[in-house]
């Protein structure tokens, strides 16, 4: 991130974005106070029931270490065309400097989505991540839960 004047986010950071398609908009956020800006389609595509695309977006990044880019789905897309995010979602590193591309699926099972170049696809988050150092251990501290996961805790019934 770039410190700057305060702008729309309020926070002083800026995001540096690399148009490298021209003709498409510039990312930005449907309201101020949005987490992600929307992401558009760099190409048009019919995605029919069940197939997956990897759909370019024209832009790429630079994040500082420390940051993430985070690529969600777009929550009309999925409810109303079942447009989603295979990898949901999706990381972009901060060491990263290509193309932002999206691995879009249509979840509908009967219809094809129609996408239109331009289109907005999905929404880039930048969240802060705290970068571990990994040590190796023989054993891990005991704790209460242990080693249950998966539905151990109960309460989970056969969803209908």
């Amino acid at each position: 991130m770039v410190s700057g004047s305060a702008g729309v986010s309020g926070t002083g950071e800026v995001l540096r974005i690399r148009r490298l398609d021209r003709g498409l908009p510039l990312p930005v956020r449907a309201h101020a106070a949005d987490a992600g800006i929307d992401l558009h389609a760099a190409e048009d595509c019919d995605l029919t029931p069940g197939h997956r695309v990897l759909m370019p977006t024209g832009v790429a990044i630079a994040l500082p270490v420390g940051y993430v880019g985070l690529v969600h789905p777009r929550s009309g897309l999925a409810a109303r065309a079942g447009l989603s995010i295979v990898n949901a979602p999706g990381t972009v590193d901060a060491g990263y400097r290509g193309e932002i591309k999206v691995n879009l699926i249509n979840l509908d099972p009967t219809e094809p989505v129609r996408i239109a170049r331009g289109d907005r696809i999905a929404q880039l988050l930048v969240q802060r991540v705290e970068l571990w150092d990994v040590v190796e251990v023989d054993d891990l501290d005991e704790t209460d839960r242990g080693e249950g996961g998966h539905g151990s805790t109960g309460g989970h019934h056969r969803l209908t």
